[in-house]
């Protein structure tokens, strides 16, 4: 059953005991990031901070910080189960035939739940007030950060040619009680939407922002959807129940019924301003630029709301959680380009887009090659700075197998390409900004039509019979392994 909004949420992170509630007083500046750093390199739980500073409200950070809550966030046993269902929605051949389309209509009928619907009245309007960001105890995460910054915004737009909503999680830096920076990226939805919009001739874009909704609506935000795709649509498919929304006080956007908070107001298509440094998810500061500015006329709330947010740097962090359910999610669907992938893994360390593992089917020469182009050509894939290709029996999963494949499979001048194209708008090792260079490893067993005329050895592995023997006999041993 759905969690109907976070705070149901947070009562069934409590009841398995992965919530921590702090009574002591902490200030949102600086001293709940150490906090929550610590608790998220030791793999700790949820943290709901009662006493903040300068705040009436609570703070809730670190909510799916691990891989039990992210399956409990989404209510699943393993993540590749919506991964599968998504893969099995959209391959067209479980709707070819008679037999195939009786088969398929449990599967159809779970998408009558997922259009969102409309009411009329929402928790999230239970107050209506006046904008002042101070009330909010938003955090200043990092010592060199412009500011005080949301970190966990479901930033709702409408396209002024289709009426298309989008949302998607940009941050926003507080400037003052009323006003913001908006944090769009060249690439992003929402930078488009915003350049129609001055394209348009016209002087504000209407602009809200959802603050605390259930984990699945949250995570629709940071999603890579294609453009036709309604984030809270993808959200209904993910929650298995369709996500209510109503219309703002002030706009004619539709937002989160359950949502804690809402920011409503405009983006001035004439102002910029000074937006950063930001210590990232990068684990480094983004350079601070010029950016649109985010004007708030109202916001609205539930009586008792809770704040969400979370902080990003060095990995492992929250956000990581995050890109592993974008990893396993979306991995059917590229499969479903790219047919020879048999799994892959953005490690942690990659920080998501620095780096991914592939393992693929090779059937001829530079097959790796191919894979590299096309898993570049992929939406988002696109800022992926290095691939690494395996053969298929190489589990990408297992960091220390796939090093040793590295290190002894390649041969720098053949198996090594550079390619140009794209970087993250976060890369900051590039001499040039938003594109550079990207590298492919292709760490595949190499074929003799690729021009290895040597013998490849075999991998040195037991025979099965003796493994079997020893697993028979490994408790008369008395051999104990940590």
């Amino acid at each position: 059953m759905a969690y109907k909004d976070l705070q149901a949420f947070m009562k069934a992170l409590e009841k398995k005991e992965q919530l921590d509630v702090v009574e002591t007083c902490v200030d949102s500046v600086l001293e709940i990031t150490e906090i929550a750093d610590r608790v998220s390199k030791k793999n700790g739980r949820a943290l709901l901070f009662k006493n903040v500073k300068h705040s009436p409200y609570p703070v809730l950070i670190n909510a799916v910080g691990s891989y039990e809550r992210l399956h409990m966030a989404f209510e699943v046993e393993d993540l590749d189960d919506i991964g599968n269902e998504i893969g099995e929605l959209v391959n067209m051949g479980n709707y070819l035939g008679i037999i195939s389309q009786i088969k398929s209509i449990p599967r159809l009928t779970r998408m009558l739940h997922v259009f969102p619907k409309k009411v009329k009245r929402a928790i999230c309007q239970e107050v209506v007030e006046e904008p002042d960001l101070d009330q909010l105890p938003i955090l200043k995460c990092w010592p060199e950060d412009g500011g005080r910054y949301i970190t966990l915004p479901l930033v709702i737009t409408k396209d002024p040619e289709t009426g298309q909503q989008n949302m998607g999680m940009y941050r926003l830096q507080v400037y003052d009680s009323k006003t913001t920076g908006m944090h769009w990226h060249l690439h992003k939805d929402g930078r488009e939407i915003y350049k129609k919009y001055r394209d348009l001739g016209l002087k504000k874009m209407p602009v809200s922002v959802a603050l605390g909704c259930d984990p699945a609506i949250m995570y629709a935000a940071t999603a890579p959807l294609p453009k036709m795709v309604d984030e809270m649509m993808f959200a209904g498919f993910l929650r298995k129940d369709a996500v209510n929304i109503v219309k703002c006080v002030t706009n004619d956007l539709y937002v989160p019924a359950n949502a804690e908070f809402i920011l409503e107001g405009y983006v001035d298509l004439e102002e910029m301003r000074l937006e950063g440094p930001f210590g990232d998810h990068t684990g480094y500061y983004s350079l601070a630029d010029i950016y649109p500015v985010f004007h708030i006329e109202k916001i609205t709330r539930r009586r008792e709301p809770v704040y969400p947010t979370t902080i990003v740097g060095k990995p492992p962090m929250e956000d990581c959680y995050l890109a592993k359910a974008t990893e396993r999610f979306f991995l059917p669907l590229i499969k479903l380009m790219v047919p020879e992938i048999v799994d892959y893994n953005f490690p942690l360390e990659g920080v998501f887009h620095n780096c991914v593992i592939v393992s693929i089917k090779k059937s001829y020469p530079k097959h790796a090659q191919k894979v590299m182009s096309a898993m570049w050509g992929l939406g988002q894939m696109m800022y992926t700075k290095m691939i690494v290709v395996v053969d298929e029996q190489v589990d990408p999963h297992d960091l220390s197998t796939v090093a040793w494949k590295v290190f002894n499979n390649i041969d720098p001048h053949r198996d090594l390409v550079i390619n140009e194209g794209p970087l993250d708008a976060l890369d900051h090792s590039s001499n040039t900004a938003l594109y550079g260079y990207r590298l492919g490893i292709d760490a595949t067993k190499k074929l003799k039509s690729e021009g290895h005329q040597r013998e490849w050895p075999n991998d040195i592995e037991m025979s099965q019979d003796i493994k079997k023997m020893v697993d028979e006999k490994w408790a008369s041993y008395g051999i104990h392994l940590s």
